[in-house]
């Protein structure tokens, strides 16, 4: 074996994750009120940065406003009067984000901006009363000049925890049992149902298990009536003893909820040892009551659904496809405040801080700018090709997928997947997830057209709500009608779409059907 030195020259291609890339790549998935936030979160950290007062006319005014244009008939002469999605020196930019980044990476929020505390402390004209002690009212020192928000004194709402727990100081006032009834509730879940068995909590705090039994059945007692239970049936009957109504019978029907599921009635008539009319009575009285005491108290908070683009009918027939403009953060550098600090930068430390916030500033602009562009163009392709749902409804949407969109205007799959993330559009049907329109195709029979999912879905459960007791559609049925109608399905399918929809069998339909019929008879 011989060893020898040589010098060689290698050309090759490869993607370099630079942090503009990856700002670029987040600001693409994120929805409006995430983007609202990232963007505060800069304005706080970079001084180079401002608020824009005047829209920017490059994306509303040419762009933004009228961006699709097609005949309701003929989706395929649609045309777009938008100019270029991106500027040419953002060309290098746009093809790195698109080649290949098949991953999306997960939404990494700054913390939230602070409020800065004013100076001024001018008494409050016409009360009397300082700043500081008219911020009293409300229970906090406040300073500043600002307006007063009256949010600031609305009273915070009781959580669930909290109000069990001052139930629970009223119920007992031996410390062992508080302290047992804190844990059992704060393992209350929102639903209102116990999380954990009884065993490990009693084994955790060192106590019989009778004990927690006990304080446990103390919680049962407390409103909303059923908080606190194991199971379905356990929340049930306690709601039912407390209404003083779990006689034998109807504590043979509670024990049986699995027969009610299935809309067994003729088991549950031979359990209970009651009649017809004596069973509709009891499976009446169950489904008034709250299999989900906990969900009073409200969950999580609602956030808002603010659509990102609107489509319009337009004068000539077509669609009109505007970007929201209120959900778009406009920002831009200050350069008279950008020269006067480079004047002033003396130190090497001082100019390179400067640079790296005028690269940050720049990027963020340009990247708001590529975002809307990017979000109005992947929205009016989408609506070229679900032409037919927007005049003539659900039954009409055509099976989309995220390469034809892709292929359609230029992108790579991964970028539009990301632009379709938690995005809304606003249609004269209703407000939908982007995602909504992307469904899979279904073949036609006879070589005929392919149908959505989505579409056979809505054919599935019209056929449903249509039926009678007497001519109730089993899957197989649907099977046939669907052929008949050109729709080339199995029956696993149907079965399928039917429990997604949350609708039981032909055979617990037909049994739920006769009762309804026997109840109202």
């Amino acid at each position: 074996m011989r060893f020898s030195q040589r010098l060689e020259l290698r050309q090759g291609q490869s993607l370099v994750m630079t942090p503009q890339l990856l700002q670029a790549i987040k600001l693409l998935q994120f929805s409006s009120l995430e983007l609202i936030n990232y963007v505060e979160a800069e304005l706080e950290r970079n001084p180079l940065l401002e608020r824009a007062d005047e829209p920017p006319t490059a994306i509303d005014a040419d762009r933004g406003e009228a961006g699709f244009e097609a005949s309701a008939g003929d989706p395929g002469e649609a045309g777009v009067r938008s100019g270029d999605w991106l500027h040419t020196d953002m060309e290098t930019d746009r093809g790195a984000m698109e080649g290949g980044l098949g991953t999306d990476l997960g939404n990494v929020f700054p913390d939230d901006r602070a409020a800065t505390p004013g100076e001024s402390k001018a008494p409050q004209e016409g009360l009397g009363l300082s700043s500081a002690s008219w911020s009293g009212v409300g229970g906090s020192p406040r300073d500043g000049d600002e307006d007063v928000s009256l949010e600031s004194y609305v009273a915070a709402q009781l959580s669930m925890q909290d109000m069990l727990g001052e139930q629970l100081s009223v119920a007992t006032t031996d410390p062992a049992e508080r302290l047992i009834g804190t844990t059992l509730i704060d393992l209350i879940d929102e639903a209102g149902y116990l999380s954990e068995p009884l065993g490990p909590v009693a084994e955790r705090l060192g106590v019989a298990l009778e004990r927690v039994e006990a304080v446990l059945a103390i919680i049962h007692t407390f409103e909303p009536s059923g908080i606190g239970a194991r199971n379905l049936a356990e929340c049930l009957a306690i709601q039912l003893r407390e209404a003083d109504r779990l006689d034998p019978a109807m504590a043979q029907l509670v024990g049986h909820l699995e027969l009610l599921a299935r809309r067994d009635f003729a088991g549950l008539k031979r359990i209970c040892g009651v009649d017809d009319e004596d069973l509709a009575e009891m499976v009446a009285e169950i489904r008034r009551l709250d299999p989900k005491p906990g969900l009073r108290f409200g969950g999580s908070p609602i956030q808002p659904v603010v659509p990102d683009v609107y489509v319009r009918a337009g004068s000539d027939g077509g669609w009109v496809v505007e970007l929201n403009s209120d959900v778009l953060p406009r920002v831009l550098v200050n350069q008279t405040y950008l020269a006067t600090v480079s004047k002033a930068a003396r130190a090497e430390p001082e100019k390179s801080y400067i640079t790296d916030c005028l690269q940050t500033a720049n990027w963020l602009t340009r990247s708001l700018e590529q975002r809307a562009r990017t979000i109005l163009k992947v929205a009016t392709e989408i609506v070229r090709q679900q032409d037919g749902f927007l005049v003539q409804g659900v039954e009409h949407l055509r099976p989309l997928n995220l390469r034809t969109v892709a292929d359609a205007i230029g992108m790579h799959e991964s970028t539009v997947s990301r632009v379709t993330s938690n995005k809304y559009v606003a249609t004269p049907r209703g407000v939908f997830e982007m995602k909504y329109f992307f469904t899979a195709a279904i073949a036609g029979t006879r070589g005929g057209d392919a149908h959505s999912a989505e579409s056979v879905r809505h054919r599935i459960k019209q056929m449903i709500d249509g039926e009678s007791a007497e001519d109730v559609l089993s899957d197989d049925a649907i099977v046939q009608k669907l052929r008949e109608a050109g729709i080339d399905i199995a029956r696993r399918t149907v079965a399928k779409y039917r429990e997604g929809l949350r609708i039981p069998s032909s055979v617990e339909r037909r049994r739920e059907k006769t009762a309804l019929a026997m109840a109202r008879a």
